[in-house]
């Protein structure tokens, strides 16, 4: 499987994900919106940080089922229900991106949203990857 990272002649890099990416071979997995709970269901906290690492964690672990890891996601869509709490959490999130996903910087967008179906959720991650062949 080869993963290329997209990015037009002239345009400056993106910081903390890639405009787009290009895959060929492997077998396509898309994950569903995960939130900020753990496998029972249960939220631990009602702050964004800690959501956000649940959630990715929950992406990864669906991601595992099929025999994938961190580097094999190529796109990942953010919904977001509190834009300042985000903004505030920043900080926070990027130690937690690095400690799970590394360097690894798929194609990302974030959009905030009114509310999210599971209370207190507050920010919820659904991804695709591609797990090679």
């Amino acid at each position: 499987m080869t993963m290329d990272i997209l990015l037009p002649d002239g345009w400056v890099p993106p910081i903390g994900y890639s405009n787009g990416i290009a895959v060929d071979g492997g077998r396509l997995v898309f994950i569903a919106g995960q939130v900020g709970w753990d496998a029972q269901q249960r939220f631990a906290s009602d702050q964004i940080a800690p959501q956000f690492a649940q959630a990715l964690r929950n992406v990864l672990a669906v991601l595992a089922q099929a025999g994938g890891r961190p580097e094999h996601i190529c796109r990942i869509t953010a919904y977001c229900c509190d834009k300042p709490g985000y903004l505030a959490a920043r900080k926070e999130i990027g130690p937690v991106w690095r400690a799970l996903m590394g360097r690894h910087y798929p194609a990302m967008s974030m959009i905030f949203v009114a509310d999210l179906l599971d209370s207190p959720g507050k920010i919820e991650l659904e991804a695709t990857a591609v797990v090679p062949a």
